[in-house]
């Protein structure tokens, strides 16, 4: 089974540190209702300015953060730690936070960037000191915001967002999780109540999968949500109407990893962090089933996606600037 190691905390760590301080090219989220809001990424956005768009420069540092904990001794250690001490102030936090207040910025990252900013404030609040439990601690208003905006915003939504790109529902909840749980109880019930409202009577997924663009599965996305909330002999019970016939390795297409056909395309580069997540989400689930003939099968699934796609983490900033976050989700599970 390939996992993480050293040497490829190390590759991924320089990865992330040239890309998170790389301003442009960028994409940006941002809504101008005057000439005066017609500004460039870094006025914008202090910290997150990076990484060709701010969700991505957020799961950068993610990645710097949780390969800090994993190795505070590695190479790049005393690089991540000037990094956040330099960037994750209270000035800084500040802006951030100021920007997200715009009346214009209602759905800013909805709801992509809003659950990897709250695991990002969960990953450091499990740094207990130094650099990254200043981070935390300096941090800590920019996540209360963000989950006002989930307390605020999931009631209204009657339904849930079924698809392999950032407005996926699941993936965002399935993060956000994270923080949730320990920091705000109602927040967490909140989720879990909406997760069961949404999917909770899904039975004989078709998976019909992938989209050209994915970088989710819609299929085992939902799965993993699920896992996440539920207790492990519901989700049993739940995972084996979801998906029938797992066992025999069906539907296909989970189990087989996506074809990318050009990885100087943005979107079509997409379809190697498809394999990523996949494999992330089958190590998850297989962890929780009781049935060792799936949960084998599952595992095969995930080695067989994370082997496609890790020798392309690097090479071309299309998905130079992002894989390697979603490589770390899949070699952790």
């Amino acid at each position: 089974m390939t996992t993480l190691t050293r040497d490829i905390a190390e590759k991924f760590a320089a990865l992330a540190l040239a890309h998170v301080s790389r301003e442009y090219p960028h994409k940006m989220d941002h809504v101008m209702a005057s000439a005066a809001d017609v500004i460039g990424p870094r006025a914008a956005h202090p910290i997150f300015f990076g990484s060709y768009d701010w969700h991505s420069c957020v799961h950068g540092y993610w990645l710097l953060a949780r390969l800090l904990r994993r190795y505070p001794d590695f190479t790049a250690a005393d690089e991540i730690k000037t990094l956040f001490d330099e960037r994750i102030t209270a000035t800084n936090v500040a802006a951030e936070c100021a920007y997200l207040a715009r009346p214009a910025s209602r759905a800013f990252e909805r709801p992509y960037g809003w659950g990897w900013l709250l695991a990002l404030q969960a990953e450091l609040d499990q740094h207990a000191d130094g650099a990254g439990e200043r981070a935390a601690n300096a941090l800590r208003p920019l996540a209360e915001a963000f989950a006002a905006r989930f307390r605020a915003f999931l009631p209204l939504a009657d339904y849930p967002i079924r698809t392999g790109v950032h407005s996926s529902t699941a993936f965002a909840l399935r993060l956000a999780a994270d923080y949730a749980e320990p920091n705000d109880g109602e927040l967490y019930a909140l989720m879990r109540e909406k997760v069961f409202a949404w999917y909770g009577a899904d039975r004989g997924a078709q998976a019909w999968e992938p989209s050209q663009d994915d970088f989710l599965s819609p299929t085992l996305m939902e799965a993993e949500c699920m896992r996440r909330f539920l207790a492990p002999a519901a989700f049993r019970t739940w995972f084996n109407d979801f998906l029938p016939n797992a066992q025999s390795g069906e539907p296909a297409t989970l189990f087989t990893p996506a074809r990318v056909s050009d990885r100087t395309d943005g979107k079509i580069a997409h379809l190697d962090g498809l394999n990523f997540s996949r494999a992330w989400c089958w190590r998850s689930i297989a962890a929780a089933l009781d049935d060792p003939r799936t949960a084998h099968i599952a595992r095969e699934a995930a080695d067989t996606h994370i082997r496609a796609s890790l020798p392309h983490v690097a090479g071309d900033y299309m998905g130079e600037h992002w894989l390697a976050t979603f490589a770390l989700l899949a070699l952790e599970a």
